[in-house]
């Protein structure tokens, strides 16, 4: 009768060690083929993979979601889900210069996230649409132009 309870207590410290010590998923686990492929990740090496990878599992934090309920692969760094933003912009859009801030007409404010720049035809009121994208990031869509560029929040 005694060896039940041992072999009980046995079982249960293995699991919680195997528990603690399993990884996270692996950029291959969360993403699927095509957006593995789309975001270039195949054209690193093994090496270079399990670098961005080990770095993904000590930076990830505790509340990422790995799966929508529907099992499909997402990553978001925190615990709220983000939806897309459409509306538009306040005064002229003629492009972007670095650290351009974009006004919305629902009173957000965001800024040029990536370094570069972008010359349009200056057009009021452009129609945008702000979509949440992999690893936390930003991407606004201005209808005008068909043309992108990574943005964060800043008010």
């Amino acid at each position: 009768m005694r060896l039940i309870p041992s072999l009980a207590l046995t079982l249960l410290v293995a699991a919680t060690a195997a528990s603690a010590q399993t990884p996270p998923p692996t950029l291959e686990e969360r993403m699927s083929q095509a957006e593995f492929h789309a975001a270039g990740l195949d054209k690193l090496s093994a090496d270079e993979l399990a670098q961005l990878n080990a770095w993904l599992g000590a930076h990830g934090g505790a509340t990422t979601k790995y799966v929508t309920a529907s099992g499909a692969p997402v990553f978001y760094p925190d615990s709220v889900e983000r939806e897309a933003i459409e509306t538009h912009l306040v005064g002229t859009f003629d492009g972007w210069k670095g650290h351009t801030v974009f006004t919305l007409d629902n009173g957000q404010q965001w800024q040029q996230a990536e370094s570069g720049s972008f010359s349009f035809r200056a057009t009021d009121n452009a129609k945008v649409k702000i979509k949440p994208m992999m690893l936390g990031s930003w991407l606004m869509y201005v209808d005008t132009c068909g043309c992108s560029v990574r943005v964060n929040r800043i008010k």
